[in-house]
């Protein structure tokens, strides 16, 4: 999560600077975010091609509507709010492959890192398994395990009651939970038990 280092303006701060169109600021606030923004961007729309131009219209918004930010938000939550919207508007028909970090997988998956699969099978069943999900399953499971975003701030980004996010990460593990078994070699049948 980017943080402000010692000395320096956190988010917020910089949001409000920006709002005087300090560029400076700006600058600073598009450093801390690139990274998170592209990654997000690319575990919602699965696709490389558009992250750059879904980024760069992200960062727009939040030069163009600053003053529009509510001080008392976290301003990850506003910022990755714009990017959902902004991946949703960009994705197309067909989803390519998805990478669960493996430290990550132990979170959505217990027991998976001691299944005795080698960590290129696990991750391919991770890719598999995630690129069976909705987007919106999907963006659940990444802005929870891969940002630390709680149900609430999740269900502001989203644009749905917190209860939506919920089931949809009910859902998704169930989905996952189900998927797991198919994955595994049968020798590994005795940790289906253990999911989730």
């Amino acid at each position: 999560m980017p943080m402000a280092h010692h000395g320096e303006p956190d988010d917020n701060e910089l949001i409000l600077r920006i709002c005087t169109a300090d560029t400076g600021a700006f600058e600073t606030l598009y450093k801390r975010y690139y990274l998170r923004l592209y990654r997000f961007a690319f575990r919602v729309t699965r696709q490389l091609d558009p992250i750059e131009e879904i980024i760069n219209d992200v960062m727009y918004v939040v030069w163009k509507r600053a003053s529009s930010f509510q001080p008392e938000s976290r301003a990850s939550t506003w910022i990755f709010g714009i990017a959902y919207k902004k991946c949703l508007k960009s994705m197309s028909e067909r989803l390519q492959g998805e990478h669960l970090e493996l430290e990550k997988a132990e979170d959505l998956i217990p027991g998976v890192q001691d299944s005795g699969l080698q960590n290129l099978e696990l991750e391919d069943f991770i890719s598999v398994a995630f690129g069976k999900l909705p987007a919106d399953q999907r963006t659940v499971l990444e802005l929870t395990y891969h940002h630390g975003l709680n149900y609430g701030e999740i269900a502001q980004i989203m644009g749905c009651p917190e209860n939506t996010v919920k089931t949809r990460m009910f859902n998704a593990r169930k989905k996952i939970k189900a998927l797991f078994p198919d994955f595994l070699p049968e020798s590994h049948a005795d940790y289906k038990g253990s999911l989730l």
